[in-house]
């Protein structure tokens, strides 16, 4: 079968890149016999290194490369889920016979081509109260983007078993069979894979980014339910009982909302008196990431959203102790691996970081078993699992097409 893979390689997205890239790596060692093409998005281009699993070209409506304003524009003229008869001709003149995505896209069900999808994201049905997923029409346009993606899909991508269960109890209205609805937990980033966490690196890079030698550590960008605002008025508590413990938020806060937040944190912080314990360090390049890892007092992650968050596993490959969330998702990833706590409360976070700086045996042993947690998935089992996915989304287009055949 010769499969089409559109990746998302827009590295504003964050996670949903680094899914992109360890999929694209992945799909070029899985050994099934298939013929792999990339499409890229106009002006995105593939990592440097990254060995694709097969030749690329630009994704063509017509005349000239299609970037992602351009392919906003091309769906304006069309009502949604509306097969596009010019991406019909496209994909068919590359003799495509599926295509997978690594995120939701509205290009899936307009291709004229069996798809797979991979969906990060119903949080606007699970958390309509955060702004970024539902103000200003947010809401509805996501509801119109995802219900037709899920309802044609021949097999939708998840990031765990509770992921699987939102989705079927979101969208089980479409019609979407729950076997064609497949777990795909992430792996870490594949840039942490031997990176350079040796001590000249890691001074190296705080004298780089002016950073303290020993810190608290959130890579991500400054979404509402993020949380970053819990974390200050936590360091706020430990300040007011004699412990200040700097924290280094890396992450981007361009776009309105964003900027908004990050202003509203930083006026906080200040109102606290613990501004300079504050380093927002914006954009860190991927091959600072592991040394900020490694450096960390720990992760602390309280966001509101999951099911499962790719910094976690990170933190676990590299030895730093974790605080995240314990809400459905999140605490079946981390299990004993870390300490639980509720995001809404800023006592229980400065009592988790209170924890990890005074304990340091038990530093080590949130490491420990970090490291464990992530040995038992391994590449080899993520290879597996999309195999299976895959040859999933095969046998429900042969039935199809039998069907047709009736």
């Amino acid at each position: 079968m010769r499969i089409g893979v559109v990746p998302n390689l827009d590295r504003s997205v964050g996670g949903v890149y680094q899914y992109a890239v360890t999929m694209l790596e992945a799909l070029a060692d899985l050994g099934t016999g298939d013929e792999f093409m990339v499409f890229t998005y106009g002006g995105e281009e593939l990592p440097a290194g990254l060995v694709a699993p097969g030749p690329v070209a630009p994704l063509r409506r017509g005349a000239g490369p299609l970037g992602r304003a351009g392919a906003a524009l091309a769906r304006l003229a069309q009502p949604r889920a509306a097969h596009d008869p010019a991406w019909e001709r496209f994909f068919a003149a590359h003799g495509i016979d599926l295509l997978v995505f690594t995120a939701d896209a509205d290009l899936a069900p307009r291709a004229g081509v069996p798809y797979v999808v991979a969906v990060h994201d119903i949080q606007h049905r699970l958390h309509p109260e955060f702004p970024e997923v539902s103000a200003d029409g947010e809401w509805d346009r996501r509801e119109a983007r995802l219900r037709p993606l899920i309802e044609g899909a021949a097999v939708l991508l998840v990031d765990s078993e509770v992921g699987r269960e939102d989705l079927l109890e979101a969208y089980g209205d479409t019609g979407i069979a729950p076997e064609a609805v497949r777990p795909l937990p992430f792996l870490p980033a594949h840039y942490l894979s031997g990176a350079d966490t040796s001590p000249v690196a890691r001074e190296r890079v705080r004298a780089e980014l002016r950073l303290p030698e020993r810190f608290l550590f959130y890579p991500a960008q400054f979404w509402p339910h993020k949380n970053h605002r819990r974390i200050v008025e936590a360091l706020a508590l430990l300040a007011e009982a004699g412990l200040r413990v700097p924290v280094v938020f890396a992450g981007t806060h361009a776009g309105e909302l964003r900027e908004r937040t990050f202003a509203e944190l930083m006026a906080a912080a200040a109102e606290a008196g613990v501004d300079d314990l504050v380093h927002a360090t914006g954009y860190v390049p991927d091959e600072a990431m592991a040394a900020l890892y490694a450096d960390a007092i720990a992760l602390v992650m309280p966001t509101y959203f999951g099911p499962t968050n790719i910094p976690v596993l990170e933190a676990f490959g590299l030895g730093c102790p974790v605080i995240t969330s314990d809400i459905r998702g999140v605490r079946e990833q981390a299990g004993d691996a870390a300490l639980l706590v509720d995001p809404g409360s800023a006592e229980a976070i400065a009592g988790a970081i209170r924890r990890i700086v005074t304990e340091p045996d038990l530093a080590g042993e949130l490491a420990e078993r970090g490291r464990a947690r992530l040995a038992a998935y391994t590449r080899d089992d993520y290879l597996a699992l999309l195999g299976e996915a895959l040859a999933e989304a095969k046998r429900r287009i042969g039935e199809g097409s039998a069907h047709d055949r009736a």
